[in-house]
């Protein structure tokens, strides 16, 4: 009798349930055997169950283009990915270790600047920096917490071993379509999740909203919390409705708040003006206030940094966040960590070479068709150069722009992500991944049990943010030792 993994090829890439030698991974052995008991058919059944359930949902995520903006089902496989609980332990410590030394970093470059007055990071990279905010100069927010949500993107090499590949601390999206993922897939293997023992994923909001709590003005027990969203035609506004949904938080647009004469937020609702405590604000910083950055914005609202230097308004993330948001920045994390916390990282780095360098420009323009090119502060995989799929066109483009503006370009080399199978035309195929876990830190840390697995549903892609055809997997935390 033909096995579906008889047909399935393991590549140099680490796959995350199969062994080189194409047998299951200990984690994943029920996994696989269980998919073995189903035929193309069965699979294509739960597919499209799957993508009903999306329908019903209406879990959506929107793509801008040149035709305008495309409002889209969220792609979504439905294989899971599996990691084992011990090895996620390890990983989950290591992203409270990175979390709690970048915010020690961007505290101290809003104050002391001890890490650039001790030479260890050129002085140049912070003040050429555009997320670096002089507003914010002098600023201590409470617990010392500038990033008060992280999502990073790890991923794993060939060896088997997870790097971290870049620090979302402005406004990282997608924790909503992790928690979806679980509900989807509740339905479409629940047979599965009651005899695992796969760790929960739906207490994020409510460990959002706690850590939020923890940050209000001193004076406030019960704050009052809203999520501020650019509106409806944002990528993310599902998520944005989706999180107030789940903490009872008031959603708002910037036309709803006002900020009067004794420095407090205020919400326009149906009963009159009411305080606001908490803002959660899923805006990035030079739209946020036309009093401090944009003149032109119409989606923060006026006063908001003046209510929050005057102490009577929280912001998540705190503006000025997005100084240590800058992959060029990212190169020295491992140095704040042993700087600040006189600890060795426990997550590696990705090898980077930075631009503004001579030394590393120089190989870097010698070796473009071999490495990934990526600009400092773009998101959502824009501009950046994948070396051994780009065209002679491409590369010579890069050459040029580079050069012209070596500061806002690292490279690093081309990795190979690690494998996970993917359902695709009735049978399973190996596709490219990498990791979103969500980190909170407040008064105390929590990290999501996994995060969004994101997929490159493209034969050979590395790409696998969904702005560019990726989709994503519910991510299973495993103890196999229960």
């Amino acid at each position: 009798m033909t096995s579906l993994w008889d047909h399935y090829t393991v590549t140099n890439a680490y796959d995350e349930m199969r062994c080189s030698s194409n047998l299951a991974r200990p984690s994943s052995s029920r996994l696989s055997h269980y998919l073995n008991s189903l035929d193309g058919k069965a699979l294509e059944a739960r597919k499209s169950a799957a993508e009903m359930a999306i329908l019903e949902m209406g879990i959506t995520f929107t793509v801008y283009s040149d035709e305008g903006n495309i409002d889209r089902a969220w792609p979504f496989d439905i294989i899971p990915r599996i990691i084992e609980y011990k090895e996620w332990l390890h990983v989950e410590n290591g992203l409270k270790q990175r979390l709690k030394a970048l915010n020690c970093f961007i505290d101290d470059m809003y104050n002391e600047q001890t890490f650039l007055k001790e030479g260890l990071i050129p002085a140049e990279i912070i003040t050429s920096s555009r997320n670096f905010i002089e507003e914010c100069v002098g600023m201590h927010p409470k617990h010392g917490v500038w990033a008060n949500i992280c999502g990073t993107d790890l991923i794993r090499d060939t060896d088997g071993t997870f790097y971290v590949l870049e620090d979302n601390l402005r406004v990282p999206s997608g924790v909503s379509y992790m928690i979806e993922n679980r509900v989807i897939t509740k339905r479409v293997f629940p047979e599965l999740l009651q005899d695992l023992n796969v760790l929960p994923v739906d207490g994020y909001p409510a460990h959002l909203l706690e850590m939020l709590v923890s940050i209000a003005p001193e004076d406030k027990s019960r704050p009052r919390i809203a999520v501020l969203t650019p509106g409806i035609y944002n990528s993310a506004y599902f998520e944005h409705a989706f999180l107030a949904q789940q903490m009872g938080a008031e959603l708002v647009e910037g036309a709803d708040l006002v900020v009067k004469s004794d420095d407090c937020v205020y919400m326009r609702t149906i009963n009159g003006l009411e305080k606001v405590d908490v803002i959660y604000r899923r805006i990035d910083d030079q739209f946020l206030d036309p009093e401090v950055f944009r003149k032109d914005s119409l989606l923060g609202a006026k006063g908001l940094i003046r209510a929050w230097k005057a102490g009577n308004l929280a912001l998540a993330n705190a503006p000025g966040a997005g100084v240590a948001d800058d992959k060029v920045v990212y190169s020295y994390v491992p140095d704040m960590i042993r700087y600040y916390l006189n600890e060795e990282p426990i997550i590696p780095n990705v090898e980077t070479y930075l631009c503004s360098n001579p030394d590393h420009l120089d190989y870097v323009l010698k070796h473009l068709a071999e490495l990934v090119v990526k600009p400092a502060n773009e998101s959502g995989g824009y501009g950046m150069l994948v070396g051994p799929h780009a065209s002679f066109a491409e590369i010579m483009k890069f050459h040029k722009i580079i050069q012209e503006n070596p500061r806002n370009y690292i490279a690093q080399p081309t990795l190979a992500l690690s494998t996970c199978p993917t359902l695709c035309d009735n049978k399973l195929e190996p596709r490219h991944i990498d990791l979103r876990p969500f980190i909170l830190q407040g008064d105390s840390s929590f990290v999501t049990a996994g995060g969004l697995t994101r997929v490159a549903l493209q034969r050979g892609s590395l790409v696998v943010n969904s702005s560019q055809g990726g989709g994503s997997k519910d991510t299973w935390i495993i103890n196999t030792e229960t």
